[in-house]
Order: C-alpha cells, then sequence, then structure tokens
C-alpha cells in the first residue's frame, strides 16, 4: 500500500512510547493517508486502517476525537470500528459529526445509540439525510419534545404507522408536533383523520388551510367533531343510506369481498365498513355500530376472525373506533397476538353466542 511502509517504523514507536504527542501526530498522518487515497483502498485496506486508528485514538483526548470524527465521517468506506466508537463517544462534539453525517453505521448501530446514549445523540440521529422507519420508531418512543419535533420535520425520514400512531399520541398536547406531523405528505389519510380529530381548534384550522385541495375532506371530519361534541349523548345513528347503496351493490354482484372491506376501513370509509359488516355478519347495523362506538376491540377481532380476515385488514377495520385506546399503536401487538391465537371457530361460536343474546336482549351488552 503506498505511504504505509514509510511509517511503520514511526507506527511502532508512537504505539511503544505511549507519548500522547507521538500518537496524535501519528494518528493525523494515518487518517490524512486514509483520506486523501480512500478510494483506492479495497476493504481489506480499510480494515488495517481500521485497527490502526483505533489503536491510536485510543485514550486521547475529546478535542482530538473531534478531529478525527469530522474528518471521517463524510468518508463513505470509512473504518466502521472507528465509526461506531465516534458515534457511541459520550461526548456529543464527538458523536455528533458521524451520527448525522456517516452512512457507515446501519439501522442496528444507531438504534443501540438511541436505547443507550443522551438526548443529544438522539437529536443528532433525528438530522440525517435518510432514516429508516426501524429507527423512527425509536426515536419517536425515547426522544424528548425537541427529538420528535426535528425528527418529524425530516423530509427524509420514513415513518412505519407504529410511528406515525406514536407521533399522533405524542402531539395531542404539543401544537407544534401535531402541525408538523399533519403536514407531512407521508401521512396515510386515515392517520390524518385521527390527527385533525385530536387537534386543537388552532391546528385544525392552520392544516386545513395548508391542504386547500383536501378541503371537503377535511371539513367533513371537522363537522364530525363538531357534532361529536355537540351530540354525544344522543342516540341519533349514523346515516347510512349512500353507503348501503354502493356496498349492497357489491353484495349482489358477490364482488363484496375482504379486499373491498379493507379498502373502506383504510380510507377511513366508517359507513361503508359497517355496511359491509353487516351484511358479511348477519348483525343488524345498530349492532355493528354498538361494537364500533361502544369501545369493544375485542369483539371485532371476533368480527374479523369469523369472516377470515387477515390482522391488515382488521388493524385497518379497529382504526374507525373512535377511542384512540382501541386502535393505539401502542397497544398494536398485543392485539395482535389475541387476534393470532383466535381460531375461526372460536370465533364463530362466540359469533353466535351474540346472535342469540342479541335476538333475546335486543342488543349486545
Amino acid at each position: 500500500m503506498s505511504g504505509v511502509g514509510a511509517i511503520i517504523l514511526e507506527l511502532e514507536d508512537a504505539f511503544q512510547s505511549g507519548a500522547a504527542d507521538k500518537r496524535v501526530d501519528m494518528l493525523r498522518r494515518v487518517t490524512d493517508l486514509f483520506v486523501n487515497g480512500a478510494n483506492a483502498y479495497t476493504e481489506e485496506h480499510v480494515a488495517l486502517f481500521d485497527d490502526v486508528i483505533a489503536r491510536l485514538s485510543r485514550g486521547i483526548e475529546a478535542k482530538v476525537r473531534t478531529e478525527l470524527s469530522n474528518r471521517l465521517a463524510p468518508v463513505t468506506n470509512a473504518p466502521i470500528g472507528v465509526l461506531k466508537a465516534l458515534g457511541s463517544d459520550d461526548a456529543i462534539e464527538v458523536a455528533a459529526p458521524v451520527l448525522t453525517q456517516s452512512s457507515r453505521l446501519g439501522d442496528g448501530d444507531l438504534i443501540e445509540i438511541i436505547r443507550t446514549k443522551s438526548q443529544n445523540h438522539l437529536l443528532a440521529i433525528s438530522t440525517r439525510e435518510h432514516i429508516g422507519h426501524v429507527v423512527t420508531d425509536a426515536l419517536v418512543e425515547r426522544g424528548d419534545q425537541q427529538v420528535v419535533r426535528t425528527v418529524a420535520r425530516n423530509s427524509g425520514a420514513q415513518f412505519s404507522d407504529a410511528g406515525f400512531g406514536t407521533l399522533i399520541q405524542r402531539s395531542q398536547q404539543d401544537d407544534i408536533l401535531a402541525e408538523t406531523v399533519g403536514l407531512r405528505r407521508d401521512l396515510p389519510a386515515d392517520l390524518f383523520a385521527k390527527l385533525l380529530s385530536e387537534a386543537s381548534a388552532a391546528v385544525q384550522q392552520k392544516l386545513a388551510a395548508a391542504h386547500p385541495e383536501q378541503g371537503g375532506d377535511i371539513r367533513r371530519i371537522l363537522d364530525g367533531i363538531a357534532a361529536n361534541a355537540t351530540g354525544a349523548g344522543d342516540k341519533k345513528t349514523r346515516d347510512y343510506s349512500a353507503a348501503r347503496i354502493v356496498v349492497e351493490a357489491l353484495h349482489a354482484s358477490n364482488t363484496l369481498d375482504e379486499g373491498q372491506v379493507r379498502n373502506f376501513a383504510k380510507h377511513g370509509k366508517f359507513e361503508e365498513t359497517a355496511v359491509a359488516l353487516e351484511l358479511l355478519c348477519g348483525f343488524p347495523i345498530d349492532t355493528i355500530e354498538q361494537v364500533f362506538l361502544g369501545g369493544k376491540p375485542d369483539l371485532i377481532l371476533i368480527l374479523a376472525k369469523a369472516n377470515g380476515f387477515a390482522w391488515e385488514t382488521t388493524r385497518h377495520i379497529m382504526r374507525l373506533c373512535p377511542d384512540s385506546e382501541c386502535w393505539s399503536e401502542l397497544k398494536s401487538e398485543t392485539y395482535r397476538s389475541h387476534f393470532d391465537k383466535l381460531q375461526i371457530s372460536t370465533a364463530n361460536r362466540v359469533i353466535r353466542f351474540y346472535k342469540v343474546r342479541q335476538t333475546v336482549a335486543g342488543k349486545v351488552q
């Protein structure tokens, strides 16, 4: 390797003498040698530099470690062992350049740092140019308000449904976060509706103004919120007439299936989903409505399982329940575990039991 042979003796002298100034000088020279020729080095060469730089940098002062971090962070094939050590450094000035820039750290490396290091470390990670949903899940779970707001503003961050669910939950007492999440173009429509329903009036107005192309949908959501707020105690049933025309036509043509139900639920179409379940399950619409509005997630699981629905379909159906506890992503795994364990035969027996009770008592208790 060009240039390496000339400094072998000096390296050995630096290692053996233990003199800090010699090691720092040698560290800078080796780092220069690597950075200047990085494009030409194989992984075997990089591994050699990894070992040498790691030995030279062990125990040196934070100022020099920070300098090293700034030099190596932008290099696409920088020594991975050294980068992991720098990114995990307790001193944020050392860790930040690697955490914000280095593409060499994998999701597992970043998640371990999120779990074990300071909020400043999390904040640095939240500004990365690209962040996968596995990492953002961890950030929004453990991060403080500044971290969560920062990653929510990051257009290069990807979020899972679980991550968005956590963001929405945390935005209930944070108007800035609620507005930020609501302005994300990748926020699914059903979760946007959920966010809007729980946001303050000021945030609702800002989001409505920011989405003029969705004015009709947003107005419908807001009207529904107002109706719920002023008429929570009345027993007036929803108007299912329009939904019934569409869904009964599908049923008559034998095309009402799980895919149709999932599509209705995924797009927040409560009435269409309820009518579809009425037709598929044989329950009257007021019973289906009571299952949702009465906050009965276990019955939703049973209805879905009895119809042979997959968990993905069931999850979307559960999100139509106005009680956030019924669809909260924080409880998603618990509900999924119940769903996976539930046998179709058991679900059908429960359905028959409830039909008998409904016939006798006129309602589901």
